[in-house]
C-alpha cells in the first residue's frame, strides 16, 4: 500500500483572510496531497494572568475553528480529505460534535477524517464547562456515542457523562461511520486507540520512545484481535527540522516503523506567509517522491 501524505493547515500563520485560506487549501490540493489537516483550539491562555501556565500555545496564537474551517475547504476543493487532527474532544459536547462531523461529511461527499484527543489546556476545559481531570475516560465514552449518532436513526444512550434519550442525529454522514483516529502517546491512549480506533497520531518523532509505544500499541491491537494491517499511523514531518534530506530521512524512519501516512506540519514553524508557505509544500512532496 503507498504512503498517503497531507498537508497541515498552518493555522498560527494565516491571517483573519478567506481569501488566504483558499489559495492554501487548493494549493495543498493541486500539488497533489492526499488530504488536508486542520487542528483545533477554541481559547487561547492569557499567559500574563496565568503565570504557571507552560502551555506551547497561548491568546496570542491564531486557530482558525476546526469545523468551521473544513467546511469551507470542503467547498473549495473537490478530492482531497479532511481530517481534525486533533479535535480536543472532551471539551466538546458529544452530540453536536456527532452533528458537526456529520455535516461536514456530507458537505465533503464522504471525505472527513475525525482526529482526536483529549489536550493539555485545563484554562481552555473551565472555559468550555468540562471536567479535566476526567478527559480521558469521557473521551472512550464519547466514541462510542459518536458511532451510534453517525450509523442509527433514533440512539437511545445512558452514559456516566451524556445521556441521549431516542434521539437522532439526521443527515447522518455519507460515510457508514467517520473514520477516528487518536492522537496522544500515554498507554491509556493507545488502549482507546486500540479499542476503539482505526488509527494513531503520534504527535512525536521517529525515536526510541514513539518505537516503545507502536511496540505496546501492536499489543493492546492483538488483545483486542485488530488487525494490524488495517490500522493506521499518520506521522507528522515538522517543516523547522530541517531541509528535503532531513525530511526523507524522518520519513523513511516513519515508513520503517509503519506508518501509513505522512503529514508536512508548518504551523509555526517559521515557514513565512501563505506563498512561501505552499512553496515549501511543493519542495516537501517533491521530497517524497
Amino acid at each position: 500500500m503507498s504512503i498517503k501524505t497531507g498537508a497541515f493547515f498552518p493555522t498560527r500563520d494565516v491571517p483573519a483572510d478567506q481569501a488566504l485560506i483558499k489559495e492554501w487549501t487548493q494549493a495543498a490540493e493541486e500539488i497533489g496531497f492526499d488530504y488536508i489537516e486542520v487542528s483545533d483550539h477554541v481559547l487561547g491562555a492569557n499567559r500574563d494572568e496565568h503565570k504557571n501556565f507552560e502551555g506551547p500555545y497561548d491568546v496570542d496564537d491564531s486557530f482558525h475553528e476546526t469545523f468551521c474551517t473544513l467546511s469551507f475547504m470542503a467547498a473549495v476543493t473537490k478530492n482531497i480529505g479532511l481530517v481534525s487532527g486533533v479535535l480536543i474532544l472532551p471539551q466538546r459536547q458529544t452530540a453536536l460534535v456527532a452533528k458537526q462531523a456529520a455535516q461536514v461529511d456530507v458537505l465533503s461527499n464522504g471525505r472527513l477524517r475525525l482526529g482526536v484527543g483529549v489536550g493539555w489546556n485545563p484554562v481552555e476545559y473551565e472555559a468550555l464547562g468540562q471536567d479535566w481531570t476526567r478527559r480521558g475516560k469521557r473521551q472512550s465514552e464519547q466514541i462510542e456515542l459518536l458511532k451510534k449518532l453517525w450509523t442509527e436513526r433514533s440512539v437511545n444512550f445512558q452514559g456516566e457523562f451524556d445521556q441521549v434519550t431516542h434521539a437522532g442525529v439526521n443527515p447522518l454522514p455519507i460515510q457508514h461511520t467517520i473514520p477516528v483516529w487518536f492522537g496522544g502517546g500515554s498507554d491509556a491512549t493507545l488502549k482507546r486507540a486500540a479499542r476503539l480506533g482505526d488509527g494513531w497520531i503520534p504527535l512525536g518523532n521517529p525515536g526510541s520512545k514513539t518505537i516503545k509505544m507502536i511496540e505496546k500499541l501492536n499489543s493492546f491491537l492483538e488483545e483486542e484481535n485488530r488487525d494490524r494491517s488495517k490500522f493506521g499511523i499518520e506521522a507528522w514531518i515538522r517543516y523547522g527540522e530541517g531541509e528535503p534530506d532531513v525530511w526523507r530521512a524522518t520519513a523513511e524512519k516513519w515508513k520503517q516503523l509503519g506508518a501509513t501516512h505522512l503529514t508536512f506540519y508548518t504551523s509555526g514553524q517559521g515557514a513565512g506567509t501563505v506563498p512561501q508557505q505552499i512553496e515549501a509544500m511543493k519542495i516537501f512532496k517533491d521530497a517524497m517522491q
